[in-house]
């Protein structure tokens, strides 16, 4: 089957509580970092990989992110937009963009990966 979009394991909630949000995800609930850097850290809960991204207050108001993939993102958006969803934020120096659904929830649209 060919599908336009696939999604990945990946959901990235943004945050500008960075240190709590760390203590929560590795002491409270014990999960293993899987990758870090100077503002992502990612745990591995066994379904998924949870991101948590360090933000401004700002930013940090659309709750989860998922992630879905497909081999064109202008096509994929452009296609989504004239389903209904709205863009929340876009980049023009990165080929993704975020996008509301028409029933609220929040996800990135992104290249196609080799993996």
């Amino acid at each position: 089957m060919n599908r336009e979009f696939r999604s990945t394991r990946d959901v990235i909630v943004r945050t500008a509580d960075w240190d709590r949000a760390l203590e929560f995800y590795g002491s409270v609930l014990s999960l293993p970092v899987a990758y870090r850097s100077e503002n992502l850290v990612g745990f591995e809960t066994g379904s998924f990989l949870l991101y948590l991204e360090r933000s401004k207050p700002a930013e940090a108001g659309h709750g989860p992110v998922f992630e879905f993939l497909a081999p064109d993102v202008a096509a994929a958006r452009q296609r989504l937009l004239t389903a209904g969803c709205v863009i929340e934020e876009e980049n023009s120096s990165l080929p993704r963009c975020y996008i509301r659904d028409p029933f609220g929830l929040v996800f990135n649209v992104g290249p196609t990966r080799s993996d």
